[in-house]
C-alpha cells in the first residue's frame, strides 16, 4: 500500500491551496513556457524573476523544481547585486556560469553560500527599452562546461517566448506585477507505477519542489516509525525531530541544487542507523530508505554524520559576505545607507531603511531610503529623553522586533512611528568595541514574521553597518577637513585681468582624502603685465597640499617683486631645499606681456601647455625645460618665447589630465589637443568643461587634475 498526496495544482503559490489570482491566466501562459523550456533544455530548476515598479528590484514571481528552503532568500534581489541573474537583467546579456568552478572566480560570494556543482544560465527579459526582469535555468553538474549553440538558442528562444506572454498583457491592460510571493510550476504527471513502488523491499518516499512529502510507502512508514498520516504534506526535518540537524537539510539542498544523487547515513532514536539516498530531478526527489547494514552492502561510501554541525543555510552566508565586501568601499554615511538598501532591504522584503545616531543630547537621522519624502524628517533632533522606540533603540543594545503595528503601538501608544504607514520594524543596534553609536532602522509595508534564524542574521549585519558607519564618520571628518584645507589653499577666483580671459578647473585624486598638491594662479602684476603659474607636487596627502600652499605663496611674492620666470622657478627651488622637504614638484610659469601681446615661459619638468591660434590651429608647446623642482639646488630654468595675438588661447594642465593606467599618454594628449582645436572658440567656461571630461570628471581618478585656461582679447 503506498499513501498519496495530491499535488496535481500546476501552478501554486507556497503556504496556499492553488487558488487562482486574476492574473493567473498570464501566469499559467509564463509558467507553460518556463516548463516547457526547461524541458526542451534538460534543465533541472528555474525561475522567472520581475523588474519591480522602481526599476530597483528583481522579485521571483515563478519557481520551477526549488522548494522554498532553496527561494526564500533570493525571492528579492537588488539590481546592482552581483548575482547572474541581477547581471543579465541590468547588462541586457545572457549570463552563463558552467560549473562551481567558474561561480567561484565570477561570483564569489554566491559560490560560498551555495557550494553545489551547476551550471548556471541567466537571460534578460527585454523587449526594446523595456526590461521586464530575467530568467534562469540550472542544469545537474554533469552538463558541459561550455554552453553549446542549440542551447544557446532555445535560451533565447524561451526567454522571447515569455517576452511575448508579457507583452500580449501589457496590450491587453493588465500588466504581470510581481506577486507577494514565488509561484510553484508543478511538474507532476500521472503514472501508472503505484503497484511496482509498493512491491519494492525499500522505503521510498516523494518530495515535492516545496520539501513535502507526497508519497510514502508502508515500508518507509515501517523504517522512519511515524504513521502515514503523519507523514504525508510535511516536510521529513520537521515531522522527524532526528532529521532536524541542518547537515541533513544542506544534503537535501545539494541534491536539488546540483542534481546529482546524494546520500547519508542518520541514526533512528535510540539505536537504528537508515541509509537515506536521494535521487533529484525537476519534480522533486526520490527517497530510498533502508536500513544501514542492507546499504552498506550497495552504498559502501554512504556518509555518515554523527553528532551537531554547524548549519551552512543558502544565501544567509551570502548576504553576511556580500554586504561585508560592499561596506569596505563605502567611503560615507549615505553609502552605508545605500549598500544597506540596495542589498539587506530587498533580501528581507523590507520596504525602508533609516539610519540613527546621537548628536549633542538630540536623535538625529543620518542617512534613510523607501520613506515618503519628508516623513523621516519630523522624527529628526528629537530629545534623548522622548519616550520613542527611535531614543529606546539608541540607548539599549538589545535589538528590537514588532512583528505587527499593534505590538509598537501596545509599547509606544500614540507616537508618530506607529502612523509611517508600516506594518513591521527591526530595530538594529549599531556597537562597535562596546559603545552603542546609533540603530539601523529597517521597515516592512505588511506584518512580517521574524524567523530565529532571521533574527540572528539581522544582528550579525548590525554589527558590520556598525563598523562601516564608524569609519565613514571618520572618513567625513577627514574628508570635510581635506576639502577645507584645499579650498583656502587654490584661488577662490581669478583676478579680472583686462585683456586675458580666464577659466580654472581643480579635480581631487578620488583615492585617499579627495586632496592634492596640484595648484594654479594668475597674479595681475601692473596695467600690462601677469603671471601665469600650474604646478603639481607629488603626493595626494596634507603634507602634498601644505607644501603645495608654500610655494603658490612663494611665487606670489617672487612674482610681485617683478621677477622673471627664469628667477621664480630658480628661487622657488633654493626655498624647497631650504625646507628640507623631500617632495618633488612640476611647475610652468610664464610671464605675459600685454603690451607687446607675448609670453615668456619658463618650464621646471611639466607638461607643456597647448597654444590654440586664431585660425583654430592648436599644438603642443616645445618649450626649453629644466629639472624638476627639489632636485638639483643649482638648476636653471631657460625662457621660451611665445607670441600671444588676440584670440589666442592658452591651456595649462596638470599630468592628471592626460595620464590614466593602462593608456597611451600621446594618445591622451593628442585626443585633449583635438578637442581643444574643436572648441576652442567656444566661451571658456565651455571650453574648460569639455577638457576636463577627459579626466572622468564621474569617474575613478588615481590622481589630482588641475586646468587652466588663457585667452588674450581686445582691451
Amino acid at each position: 500500500m503506498i499513501a498519496v498526496v495530491s499535488t496535481s495544482s500546476a501552478l501554486s503559490r507556497p503556504g496556499t491551496t492553488g487558488v487562482q489570482t486574476p492574473a493567473d491566466g498570464d501566469l499559467g501562459a509564463l509558467a507553460s513556457a518556463l516548463r516547457s523550456g526547461a524541458t526542451r533544455l534538460g534543465a533541472h530548476i528555474g525561475g522567472l524573476y520581475l523588474l519591480s515598479d522602481d526599476l530597483q528590484v528583481l522579485q521571483l514571481e515563478l519557481t520551477l523544481g526549488a522548494g522554498r528552503q532553496f527561494i526564500r532568500p533570493w525571492v528579492r534581489i537588488g539590481l546592482a547585486a552581483p548575482i547572474p541573474v541581477a547581471d543579465a537583467a541590468r547588462d541586457g546579456r545572457l549570463v552563463w556560469v558552467g560549473g562551481a568552478a567558474e561561480m567561484a572566480r565570477r561570483y564569489p560570494r554566491v559560490a560560498v553560500s551555495m557550494p553545489y556543482a551547476f551550471c548556471l544560465a541567466a537571460i534578460p527579459l527585454t523587449a526594446g527599452q523595456r526590461v521586464y526582469g530575467a530568467v534562469f535555468l540550472m542544469w545537474p553538474a554533469g552538463h558541459p562546461a561550455e554552453l553549446p549553440a542549440w542551447e544557446h538558442d532555445g535560451l533565447m528562444e524561451l526567454a522571447e517566448d515569455l517576452v511575448g506572454v508579457l507583452e500580449r498583457a501589457d496590450h491587453a491592460g493588465r500588466p504581470v506585477r510581481p506577486g507577494p510571493r514565488p509561484m510553484a510550476v508543478s511538474t507532476e504527471r500521472s503514472s501508472g507505477v503505484t503497484a511496482m513502488i509498493s512491491r519494492l523491499p525499500d522505503g521510498i518516499c516523494a518530495i515535492d519542489q516545496r520539501g513535502v512529502l507526497t508519497i510514502v510507502t508502508e515500508r518507509a512508514v515501517e523504517l522512519l516509525g511515524e504513521p502515514a498520516d503523519r507523514l504525508l504534506g510535511a516536510r521529513p526535518w520537521t515531522v522527524l525531530p532526528w532529521l532536524r540537524d541542518p547537515v541533513y537539510e544542506t544534503r537535501y539542498l545539494a541534491a536539488v541544487m546540483s542534481g546529482q544523487p546524494m546520500s547519508f547515513v542518520a541514526l533512528r532514536p535510540p539505536d537504528r542507523w537508515l541509509c537515506f539516498q536521494l535521487y533529484p530531478n525537476v519534480s522533486g526527489l526520490t527517497v530510498r530508505i533502508t536500513d544501514a547494514e542492507v546499504a552498506q552492502q550497495d552504498l559502501p561510501d554512504a556518509e555518515v554524520v554523527v553528532g551537531p554541525a554547524v548549519p551552512t543555510r543558502a544565501g544567509v552566508l551570502y548576504h553576511i559576505l556580500h554586504l561585508a565586501s560592499a561596506l569596505t568601499e563605502a567611503v560615507s554615511v549615505q553609502d552605508v545607507v545605500s549598500m544597506v538598501s540596495e542589498q539587506i532591504v530587498p533580501a528581507f522584503g523590507a520596504q525602508a531603511v533609516a539610519v540613527l545616531m546621537t548628536e549633542s543630547g538630540r536623535l538625529r537621522i543620518v542617512g534613510h531610503q523607501g520613506y515618503p519624502p519628508g516623513l523621516v524628517d519630523q522624527f529628526d533632533a528629537t530629545p534623548l529623553t522622548a519616550a520613542t522606540p527611535g531614543v529606546q533603540a539608541l540607548t539599549d543594545p538589545a535589538p528590537a522586533f514588532y512583528e505587527n503595528r499593534a505590538e509598537l503601538e501596545r509599547l509606544y501608544p500614540g507616537r508618530r512611528e506607529t502612523q509611517d504607514a508600516m506594518a513591521a520594524w527591526a530595530y538594529l543596534p549599531l556597537v562597535v568595541s562596546g559603545r552603542l553609536i546609533g540603530t539601523c532602522v529597517l521597515a516592512f509595508a505588511e506584518p512580517h514574521s521574524f524567523t530565529v534564524d532571521e533574527r540572528a542574521v539581522l544582528t550579525a549585519l548590525g554589527g558590520l553597518i556598525a563598523q562601516a558607519l564608524d569609519r565613514a564618520r571618520l572618513y567625513d571628518t577627514k574628508l570635510r577637513l581635506a576639502q577645507g584645507l584645499q579650498a583656502s589653499l587654490l584661488p577662490h577666483a581669478l583676478p579680472v585681468v583686462p585683456g586675458l580671459e580666464s577659466a580654472a578647473r581643480y579635480l581631487a585624486c578620488t583615492d585617499g582624502m579627495d586632496i592634492g598638491g596640484d595648484f594654479y594662479d594668475l597674479i595681475r602684476i601692473d596695467r600690462d603685465t601677469a603671471a601665469i603659474v600650474i604646478g603639481d607636487v607629488e603626493g595626494h596627502n596634507v603634507n602634498a597640499a601644505a607644501l603645495m600652499g608654500q610655494i603658490r605663496t612663494a611665487m606670489h611674492a617672487f612674482a610681485t617683486a617683478d621677477a622673471d620666470p627664469r628667477t621664480v622657478l630658480a628661487r622657488t627651488n633654493r626655498l624647497l631645499f631650504e625646507l628640507g622637504t623631500t617632495l618633488l614638484a612640476t611647475c610652468a610659469y610664464l610671464r605675459v606681456d600685454l603690451s607687446q601681446r607675448q609670453v615668456w615661459l619658463a618650464n621646471a619638468g611639466h607638461p607643456p601647455p597647448l597654444l590654440r591660434a586664431p585660425d583654430g590651429r592648436a599644438r603642443v608647446l616645445d618649450p626649453r625645460g629644466g629639472l624638476v623642482l627639489n632636485v638639483e639646488p643649482d638648476a636653471d630654468y631657460p625662457l621660451t618665447r611665445i607670441g600671444l595675438p588676440v584670440g589666442t588661447t592658452l591651456a595649462l594642465f596638470t599630468d592628471g589630465l592626460v595620464e590614466k593606467p593602462g593608456a597611451d599618454m600621446d594618445r591622451m594628449l593628442n585626443g585633449l589637443t583635438a578637442t581643444f582645436a574643436r572648441c576652442g572658440d567656444e566661451p571658456l567656461e565651455r571650453v574648460a568643461d569639455e577638457l576636463i571630461g577627459h579626466a572622468g570628471q564621474a569617474g575613478h581618478r588615481t590622481d589630482d587634475v588641475a586646468l587652466l585656461l588663457v585667452r588674450s582679447v581686445a582691451r
